[in-house]
């Protein structure tokens, strides 16, 4: 019968010693997970098998010996190693050898307490333990209670990366002295890693709590009546940057809990925020150190002036266009001149105040850089509300001319109803029959002309305005 041992590739290298791993007599094979090395006390040896196989419910025993006389070079050693078999006693004792650097191996079995020993084929099977580790090809959790269905499952190869998924224990390393007893997995050249690793969770611990305390602290300010007045509720509505602030809480609100992932799910999703997080922080942090370089900031606060005095030239312009005969359109002079010295008398307060800011700019923007090392997202959104506050006039334009537009269609569609008898019910919210006077149905003809007379002129400015807003 063909004998089959799966040997991590991790341990070509090892010490010789003992190999510890799974026996697997369903379908004859043997799954090394690790190799103990010399000197050990064979007590101390099957009582830490015995809690580990108390702790992962797999059958963990001593399957063989290996030998690399890289390391060991005593010709006694062969015969100790044989020896081993009897104070362990698995059956078959499988032994495996190295000779140097040489690529070929020797494997071989040795059965002591059978009658017919018979010589077994052996097939040496090489496997990543990291690879099977992070790969989830076991089976889940859920097993099956019937035992053919166990006996199928056994007979499959899903039962090594079982066998190493479970064993997960056995190759958790977060310190330098593993005891009296010493073992090669795949964790074991990085042990210092690991010790690092271990370090850092034990310090994040209280890191995470302290910044768990102010995330809700200032959770709770926002989340307080104090902001919920109209100045400010409208400022954190309309502002981007405080929406991504508030995004910004919540991504670290998920990642500093110290609560456990329950699924695969909350994992990836909690490891992608951090990384995106970290991402965002570095592209921030250098969009800051470019900013600071060469005196950039500066030349920034130097074209910001000259740009807005442009854009409020070009609207001028764009007004007194207006004021005339756009496009050959015979508008009504007296609103036309009214709403176009609105806007430009709008226009000359935005340029005043523009000026009047000019010495303080480029200190804003220095400091306004350095809220880039919250993240080049936090960054580009303070840039957005930027230009949103230098474009505020071009905003309250389409605001007005949008009101005046409504209200204009909003009268109509009244006095559309007034002229067919009709009128609109508040308390049913519906369209009833009404009797109208004759000096009523007079005002509101009156009324019906003027405003459809001047909704040609009101439509121009909303139109026009909306095209600026929306297309700058």
């Amino acid at each position: 019968m063909v004998l089959k041992v799966f040997f991590p590739s991790c341990c070509s290298s090892a010490e010789s010693g003992i190999l510890i791993g799974r026996w697997i007599s369903e379908q004859n094979s043997a799954v090394i997970l690790a190799v103990v090395h010399f000197p050990f006390i064979p007590v101390q040896v099957k009582q830490y098998l015995s809690e580990v196989q108390r702790v992962t419910k797999v059958s963990v025993s001593v399957l063989g010996s290996w030998s690399n006389s890289k390391q060991e070079k005593e010709e006694s050693l062969s015969e100790f190693l044989e020896d081993l078999g009897t104070i362990f006693s698995h059956e078959p004792w499988i032994q495996i050898s190295k000779e140097g650097d040489s690529k070929f191996w020797s494997c071989s079995t040795l059965q002591k307490h059978s009658n017919n020993p018979k010589e077994e084929e052996i097939i040496l099977v090489y496997y990543d333990q990291r690879k099977v580790m992070l790969s989830h090809l076991h089976p889940p959790l859920a097993t099956a209670t019937s035992t053919d269905h166990n006996a199928d499952d056994a007979s499959k190869l899903s039962a090594v990366f079982d066998t190493v998924a479970k064993s997960k224990i056995l190759f958790m390393t977060d310190r330098y002295d593993d005891g009296p007893i010493k073992l090669t997995h795949w964790q074991s050249d990085g042990v210092e890693a690991s010790i690092i690793v271990e370090l850092m969770k034990q310090a994040s611990v209280p890191a995470c709590m302290l910044l768990t305390f102010l995330l809700s602290l200032i959770s709770g300010i926002c989340r307080s009546r104090v902001l919920k007045f109209w100045p400010l509720s409208f400022l954190w509505s309309k502002l981007s940057t405080c929406e991504q602030l508030g995004h910004r809480l919540q991504h670290l609100q998920v990642i500093s809990s110290n609560k456990k992932a329950q699924n695969q799910t909350q994992l990836m999703r909690k490891a992608n925020i951090f990384v995106s997080l970290l991402i965002d922080v570095a592209l921030g942090i250098l969009l800051m150190s470019w900013l600071y370089r060469k005196n950039r900031i500066g030349h920034l606060a130097d074209t910001l002036i000259p740009v807005a005095d442009h854009v409020a030239e070009e609207l001028q312009d764009l007004l007194q266009w207006l004021m005339g005969a756009p496009a050959g359109l015979k508008m009504n002079r007296a609103l036309d001149q009214v709403l176009g010295r609105f806007f430009l008398y709008h226009i000359h307060l935005w340029i005043s105040y523009i000026h009047l800011m000019s010495p303080f700019i480029e200190m804003i923007l220095w400091y306004v850089g350095l809220s880039a090392c919250l993240g080049l997202t936090v960054a580009l959104c303070i840039l957005s509300d930027i230009i949103a506050l230098l474009t505020f006039h071009i905003y309250c334009f389409y605001v007005y001319g949008a009101r005046l537009y409504c209200l204009k269609i909003y009268g109509l569609s009244s006095l559309w109803r007034l002229f067919r008898g009709k009128k609109w019910n508040v308390l049913r919210q519906r369209v009833d029959s009404c009797s109208y006077d004759l000096d009523q149905l007079f005002i509101g003809t009156l009324l019906f002309t003027i405003l459809l007379f001047l909704l040609p002129t009101t439509a121009l400015y909303y139109l026009v305005f909306t095209l600026v807003r929306f297309n700058p």
